[in-house]
Formats: C-alpha cells, sequence, structure tokens
C-alpha cells in the first residue's frame, strides 16, 4: 500500500455541485480514490490496469 499523506489528488471533472465528488491521486504504479468530503478517511488503491478497468464498469 502507497503512503498517501503525500498524494496530490484532483477532483474528477464530474463531480457535482453538491459536494458528492471523489478526488484521484496517481502515483508509480498505483492510482487511488477517495470521498472528497472525507479526506481523511479510507481510498481505494488500484493497479493502472485495473483501475481502467474500474472505470469503464462504472461508465456502464
Amino acid at each position: 500500500m502507497p503512503d498517501l499523506t503525500q498524494a496530490v489528488w484532483r477532483r474528477s471533472s464530474q463531480s457535482v455541485a453538491s459536494g458528492n465528488c471523489v478526488e484521484v491521486a496517481r502515483g508509480p504504479g498505483w492510482v487511488a480514490v477517495r470521498d472528497s468530503k472525507n479526506p481523511s478517511g479510507p481510498a481505494l488503491v488500484f493497479e493502472p490496469g485495473r483501475f481502467d478497468v474500474f472505470l469503464r464498469q462504472v461508465r456502464r
């Protein structure tokens, strides 16, 4: 599990004004996703290829 304390988080371009947002951070060999309303909470961490699969499934 990567150390996410220094991760640079970006808010999704699909976020809505109501605050229902996710943030994504990328590092060498990993992609992390978290709830922007709970930045100190848990994050999902994926290998880049598995993140691509996750995105395809979410878009369906």
